[in-house]
């Protein structure tokens, strides 16, 4: 820093924005109704305050009536305005359809639902009303809240994962919710804030039988918040309310855990610290960032970040991460490591000390370590199904160590857990149960509270997520999965899937009349920016770690292991071997 010299003024350039931007102008005078409702539509995708000028197109009564934060529908492409027809006897006026193909909806939680490409068919109705320039055409019945085009969605949202932790475990889970990208029309609040708001406001409905949260309830922002400001150190304050004014140390940290899980992918400035204040403006308690790491559940695993795989002989190996020695893969200890127990399919347990792997035949289940020369034990899954495929799913493990697997016989069908890896297993139920379809494969969330599905019928494969809902003591609970719901309506069929983050998937399916493709997914079906990967052939398995900075491995039939290192291209590691794993 000089610390002599002339001072100078000099002209700061703000950073430029990119984003369109549009900006809503009222009804012309004399505007047919067709006119109305599509002057209407693009008002709507504005950031005009309350939707003000939005407003100016429609009568008092209607304008009253209508909440735009009620529920956003999401089209494929902004709906079509068909030519207005004379209304019903009852209802004179003129009534104008609109068209289009529903894709999803977000609901008044923020938390967005995909649907499949349903035919979208509403009516907005318009009457003559008086105003000083004459009769004029304005819009007095339509549907709820806001209608948006998926390119306008994108251009007005984004994806936020808000945290709270598992019930009866002090992990997080990430609750996916959608935000405005800049002030909120209605809260008038900026993205941070909204955020933070959304978190307070609590879990959306599908995650709440499954968290909880330290803040206590009723506990929002101080009265009369809007913005929430970062001082020169990029540290946060966030004023409460009288409902948090006298929590506990040990709460106040898990509160501010919470909000720097959910700010830390909202900029590209990361949030160094975040101080919880009272009502009065006095300190609750302050939380500096890397802390809220004690609360992530895969934080005390201390993995490698190395991929397995299952090599040309059956055997369980290991690959680096480095570029040099990736193509040269290491044997693991112990039974799985030395071909005493040939595999089809493994997983590695999240602490890289156990791996639970399918012999040959797909019948039996065997876990033991991989990091002594343990002795074979015996299995601990037996299925009695007659064909191959009939027989056991890849396992899979969650972050407290419990052990997943579906046995696919049909005779006696089940999705089985072994608690901390150990037998005997238990069956879990499926609320409320299966409509004549198969568990095909499955994969469960680091933080164990959610279960990736793959369901085949009729020769397709769809990919569902449930919730794990457990009751008891942790040695002996009892464990169901609820809540199954669709996480990507518009594939046709998905052959592989993976967890690649807190609420992102990466999947291997194709869409109906298209070619099969890798692409990440949320967990609530929508597809963040750039989701779609490189094509890769006859991809079987797929790999993705926690960490995006980790490369996606993959299983081709015509090139081996593959992976995708952040940027490139696809490059083979291993020539021949199947099954590619991260811990997990």
């Amino acid at each position: 820093m000089p610390d002599s010299g002339d001072i100078h003024a000099v002209k700061a350039s703000p950073p430029a924005d990119s984003q369109v931007r549009v900006y809503a102008v009222p009804p012309r005078k004399g505007a047919t109704p067709e006119e109305v409702v599509a002057g209407f539509l693009e008002a709507m995708t504005s950031d005009d305050a309350n939707f003000a000028t939005a407003r100016t197109y429609l009568t008092p009564a209607a304008s009253q009536k209508w909440r735009p934060e009620e529920r956003t529908t999401v089209l494929a492409a902004a709906p079509d305005v068909n030519a207005a027809v004379v209304g019903s006897r009852d209802n004179p006026g003129r009534d104008v359809p609109l068209v289009g193909k529903q894709i999803a909806t977000v609901d008044s939680q923020h938390a967005y639902e995909a649907t499949t490409l349903d035919d979208y068919r509403k009516t907005i109705h318009l009457s003559l009303q008086s105003g000083p320039d004459g009769k004029e055409w304005r819009i007095d019945s339509l549907p709820p809240g806001l209608v948006l085009g998926a390119s306008d969605f994108q251009r007005n949202y984004r994806p936020v994962n808000k945290y709270y932790f598992a019930t009866g475990w002090n992990k997080v889970v990430a609750d996916p919710v959608f935000i405005r990208q800049r002030t909120d029309p209605v809260t008038r609040m900026d993205p941070v804030t909204q955020s933070v708001k959304a978190l307070l406001d609590g879990p959306t409905d599908w995650l709440k039988p499954v968290v909880e949260s330290p803040f206590p309830t009723g506990t929002t922002l101080k009265e009369g918040v809007k913005s929430l400001t970062f001082d020169d150190r990029n540290a946060l304050k966030v004023p409460l309310n009288d409902k948090a004014s006298h929590v506990g140390r040990t709460q106040c940290t898990k509160m501010a855990a919470q909000i720097l899980f959910t700010l830390r992918d909202l900029s590209s400035t990361p949030v160094e610290q975040v101080e919880l204040q009272r009502s009065d403006g006095s300190q609750l308690c302050v939380l500096p960032r890397g802390r809220e790491e004690t609360y992530a559940p895969d934080s005390a695993t201390g993995t490698s970040a190395d991929p397995y795989f299952v090599d040309a002989d059956s055997r369980l190996a290991r690959l680096s991460r480095s570029a040099e020695e990736a193509s040269v893969p290491t044997q693991v200890q112990g039974p799985f490591g030395d071909g005493r127990v040939r595999m089809s399919q493994v997983a590695v347990a999240r602490d890289e000390r156990t791996a639970a792997a399918v012999t040959k035949d797909h019948g039996k289940l065997h876990v033991a370590s991989i990091r002594t020369g343990s002795e074979t034990v015996p299995p601990v899954v037996v299925s009695k199904g007659k064909k191959q495929n009939d027989r056991l799913s890849a396992p899979s493990w969650d972050g407290r160590g419990d052990l997943w697997i579906a046995d696919r016989d049909p005779k006696k069908p089940a999705l089985l857990r072994l608690a901390g890896g150990k037998g005997p297993p238990q069956e879990v139920r499926i609320v409320p149960g299966l409509d004549g379809e198969r568990i095909d494969s499955l994969r469960v969330s680091a933080d164990g509270t959610r279960i990736a599905l793959l369901l085949e019928k009729d020769g397709k494969t769809t990919l569902q997520i449930g919730r794990v809902e457990r009751q008891g003591s942790p040695e002996d609970s009892v464990v169901t999965v609820a809540g199954l719901r669709s996480a990507a309506p518009q594939m046709e069929t998905v052959t592989a899937v993976s967890w690649a983050g807190p609420s992102r998937l990466v999947v291997v399916g194709r869409e109906a009349g298209g070619v099969p493709q890798v692409r990440y997914m949320q967990t609530d079906g929508s597809t963040p920016a750039g989701g779609v990967l490189p094509g890769l052939n006859r991809v079987k398995a797929v790999a993705a770690s926690n960490e995006e900075s980790r490369p996606l491995v993959a299983y081709s039939e015509d090139d081996g292991i593959v992976r995708l290192p952040p940027g490139a291209n696809w490059q083979t590691m291993v020539k021949k071997g199947s099954s590619p794993v991260y811990p997990g």
